[in-house]
């Protein structure tokens, strides 16, 4: 499941995944994150729940498609990502890709989401 975080500070667009995250999922969810995103400054903060589980049917193919479509079409507005989760393997794969990610990228842990909120807009 993905859905929007209510409480964010002005310009900071925040999202929670949780359980499995399917295709059409995904694409039910591009043109709200299109949306979001048409701005001139990114800043996301993105909450991997204790119980997301990963991609169902055709979700990492949407993921790619979504990220990279995200990543060519405002690479230069990217500013912060706070990326907030206590999952061990989600710190392993963002210090494994850190690299391919425009803009900074920060992880929190859960207790520490209001936290992760202000670094976002800062």
């Amino acid at each position: 499941m993905i859905e929007l975080l209510d409480d964010m500070p002005a310009g900071v667009t925040g999202f929670r995944v949780s359980g499995r995250v399917g295709g059409e999922e995904l694409r039910d969810f591009g043109p709200t994150m299109k949306t979001l995103l048409d701005t001139d400054e990114i800043r996301l903060v993105e909450v991997v729940a204790d119980d997301y589980a990963g991609f169902g049917p055709g979700g990492l193919v949407e993921d790619l498609k979504m990220g990279l479509g995200t990543l060519i079409g405002h690479h230069s507005a990217f500013r912060r990502i706070a990326i907030v989760s206590d999952k061990e393997w989600v710190t392993h794969m963002l210090h494994a890709l850190a690299w391919m990610v425009p803009g900074e990228l920060k992880l929190f842990p859960v207790g520490r989401l209001e936290e992760a909120k202000t670094w976002a807009a800062g």
